[in-house]
């Protein structure tokens, strides 16, 4: 028997799909913004925000740090103090489950609400401004 696996949705795309337009278009001005700040930088400048580019958390990475986070946090009080604090840990479990399978989940709109970027997105800055050094002949 021949049987496929569906392909999952990616996140990346899914992130800002789901989110605000106006949260998106807020975002998308921010990078422009810092492109064009860039494009009177000198190389130097440039290689060190792309080095800051490559180290920043994406929407993924934050939200699955909050989501441990709150796991870890609500079953130790579930073990010290109240077990009606497991809820919490299950629904942080329920929202990382929700998020692999369909890309996206409700606590992603407040984190992209605080400007965190999307992997895609984050990628489109690093390679504006490596455009830019080529541009001005910058040595890579």
């Amino acid at each position: 028997m021949d049987t496929q696996i569906q392909a999952l949705p990616a996140t990346q795309t899914k992130v800002a799909e789901a989110g605000p337009d106006h949260i998106n278009q807020q975002i998308e001005r921010d990078t422009e913004a810092r492109i064009n700040h860039f494009k009177r930088q000198n190389s130097q400048a440039i290689h060190a925000r792309i080095d800051e580019l490559e180290r920043e958390w994406d929407t993924g990475k934050v939200l699955k740090a909050a989501l441990a986070g709150i796991a870890l946090s609500s079953s130790l009080l579930a073990l010290t103090t109240n077990q009606k604090w497991a809820l919490l840990s299950g629904t942080a479990s329920a929202f990382m489950l929700q998020y692999t399978l369909q890309g996206w989940c409700p606590p992603l709109s407040l984190i992209r609400r605080k400007g965190v970027r999307t992997p895609n997105e984050i990628q489109l800055e690093i390679q504006a401004l490596r455009n830019l050094l080529k541009d001005e002949h910058y040595p890579l």
